[in-house]
């Protein structure tokens, strides 16, 4: 199966796993919950879809990849301990607390959450030493003496032998105790995901053209070449941040991420147009509902791997300030709620709003902390945290120079801020009207419509903006879809966002 076909396979298993009885007791006991066993090529998301997992289900992650530890750092340091059986004293080996059961009780204390995932990634190239305690693990989920604690499911991972010289075999005794994950790489089940985390447009334009070029790995007289999904994943992190900084991309800085002298140098040679095309086809203007009368041209005339180049530029430029607006609604609600709370708490004749403004500020801290040790923090939730903070601070500043009426001026903010966000979120969606107009001329009811709005329905900020504030271009080609109707009930939730 490939990567997310297997995230729904191991989130629906720990959602059962989760589950209680009527007296609070887990359905499946924790001694009969199978561990998952996810094996896979290397680089393909596996730590990535477990990341995920944690931030869907809310609860926390610890995780530990085992090529790292010895037998001393995964079972504790013996000691000798005294004991007494039928009043004889005797002397028995002991062990301290693993390091990795050891992270799970820090975690569950720092974070507050008693449930959570414990992933032990390369579970099967341990060193020759801990191997028969690892088996043991995956069988009793003791490391030691000590257990692993109860609401904590254990996730394990590997790679296949083929890629692994030290991958060491289950003997089938093992086997029958885990639940076992087959994934293989899979370019349009990593797709949805590279659009989640904004991957460089340049790199899903090219692996649309070029599928086969998603993963490699192949054995040659110079040794291993290969290309990943965590090749791919960096090196678009790398060239958004280059383009940030006005740095030259070249073939030696692909190189560094694809490892296959073919596939980086193509990459290098595609994206160098794929910039071409951003300056020649004048993405701006387009979204401007100002496009040129020879671009439109161009684009008519253009083979199917320049129009898809094209699409990937505009769908890029258009779904940026959509995210950017979900993004500020997001911190937007998390800052509402906190000012109702010093709302309420200015009711009291002694109230002070400085007070009430640092306790919301601490409160707002307290939840990042707790989260991020937790491991269950997405990136957009960890910048809506610090943009609610950065308010609140700002909220601090201008109530102090307004004492007659302080929580006015921090209102008056607020509702500026909002105003703001709509005003952004109007001349995002006249973006997303334009991208339609230019689409219906140049391209008819072609395949490149049929793209558009597929891609818009599997980016999760173009589906959420789409949702919330509408487009008539995107109901009219996705009538089959049924999508604004299953969303109808948020409709309303923009309206909320105002302080009373």
């Amino acid at each position: 199966m490939n990567i997310q076909e297997a995230k729904e396979q191991i989130k629906n298993a720990m959602t059962a796993y989760f589950t209680k009885d009527e007296f609070g007791r887990y359905a499946v006991r924790p001694e009969k919950q199978r561990p998952v066993f996810l094996m896979g090529p290397p680089g393909i998301g596996k730590t990535a879809v477990m990341e995920q997992i944690a931030q869907e289900l809310d609860v926390a992650l610890v995780s530990y990849s085992m090529t790292h530890h010895t037998r001393q750092s995964a079972l504790g340091l013996p000691f000798i301990e005294k004991k007494v059986f039928d009043g004889k004293e005797y002397q028995v080996s002991e062990y301290t607390m693993s390091e990795i059961i050891a992270a799970i009780y820090e975690t569950m204390e720092e974070s507050g959450k008693r449930e959570g995932i414990l992933f032990l990634d390369e579970i099967n190239c341990v060193s020759e030493t801990l191997a028969p305690s690892m088996l043991q693990f995956l069988q009793y989920k003791i490391f030691g003496r000590h257990r692993v604690p109860d609401g904590w499911i254990v996730v394990t991972a590997g790679n296949p032998p083929e890629y692994n010289k030290s991958v060491r075999e289950f003997d089938i005794v093992t086997w029958d105790r885990l639940k076992r994950i087959d994934v293989e790489p899979d370019f349009d089940a990593w797709k949805s995901f590279a659009l989640q985390k904004g991957v460089h447009p340049a790199v899903l334009t090219y692996l649309e053209i070029r599928k086969g070029d998603f993963y490699k790995v192949e054995s040659t007289v110079s040794g291993k070449q290969f290309v990943t999904a965590r090749g791919w994943d960096d090196l678009s992190q790398m060239l958004h941040l280059y383009e940030k900084n006005g740095l030259p991309v070249d073939e030696k800085l692909v190189g560094q991420y694809l490892q296959n002298p073919r596939i980086a140098k193509e990459f290098a040679i595609y994206y160098d147009l794929f910039n071409k095309y951003r300056s020649d086809y004048q993405v701006d203007k387009i979204l401007a509902g100002k496009a040129p009368a020879a671009v439109k041209k161009r684009a008519k005339a253009a083979k199917f791997d320049e129009r898809l180049s094209l699409l990937g530029l505009l769908l890029d430029a258009a779904v940026r300030p959509l995210r950017a607006v979900a993004e500020t609604e997001d911190a937007l609600r998390l800052l509402l709620e906190a000012l109702r709370a010093v709302k309420a708490g200015m009711a009291s004749p002694d109230a002070d709003i400085q007070a009430l403004l640092d306790a919301q500020l601490s409160a707002q801290q307290s939840l990042l902390d707790s989260a991020r040790r937790a491991g269950s923090l997405s990136q957009e939730q960890e910048r809506a945290r610090e943009r609610t903070m950065a308010a609140l601070r700002r909220h601090k500043q201008l109530a102090a120079k307004a004492p007659d009426d302080p929580f006015a001026a921090v209102k008056a903010d607020f509702d500026g801020a909002v105003a703001d966000m709509k005003r952004r979120a109007e001349a995002a969606g006249a973006q997303l009207t334009h991208l339609f107009a230019f689409c219906e001329e140049v391209f008819g009811d072609g395949q490149e419509m049929l793209i558009l709005v597929t891609e818009l329905t599997m980016d999760p900020s173009a589906a959420r903006f789409i949702s919330r504030y509408g487009c008539e271009a995107y109901f009219a080609h996705n009538k089959e879809l049924l999508f604004y109707e299953r969303q109808r009930e948020i409709l309303s939730q923009l309206d909320q966002l105002e302080l009373p």
